[in-house]
C-alpha cells in the first residue's frame, strides 16, 4: 500500500478514475496500485508522480517499515510483562 499516493490524490483533489485517464492506464490497475496489490513499473510510477506534481520516491514509499531486531528481548518478552503487570491489577499473581 502506497499512503503517500493517497495522500497526494486528496491533497491535489484528484478521484482515481481522473489519475487514470491522465496516467493512460485502465482504472483497475490504478485501484490495484493505490490498494497495494499490484506494484507499478518505473514508467508508470514517473507518469503517476508527474501528474500529481510530486517526487516519484516519496509517493511510492511503502506503508510497512521494515522489520527490526528489538535488542530488549523480541516481541513475546514484551507481551509477557504486559501480561504479567495486568494480571499484578487484578490481584492475581
Amino acid at each position: 500500500m502506497y499512503p503517500n499516493l493517497k495522500l497526494q490524490m486528496w491533497k491535489v483533489g484528484i478521484r482515481q478514475n481522473r489519475l487514470a485517464q491522465l496516467v493512460g492506464i485502465h482504472e483497475t490497475l490504478l485501484s490495484k496500485i493505490v490498494n497495494g496489490f499490484r506494484a507499478p513499473d518505473q514508467d508508470v510510477k514517473g507518469r503517476i508522480a508527474s501528474a500529481l506534481q510530486c517526487d516519484q520516491t516519496w509517493l511510492f514509499e511503502s506503508s510497512l517499515p521494515e522489520a527490526r531486531p528489538d535488542p530488549g528481548g523480541g516481541a513475546n518478552a514484551a507481551s509477557e510483562g504486559a501480561f504479567r503487570d495486568y494480571s499484578s491489577l487484578k490481584g492475581k499473581p
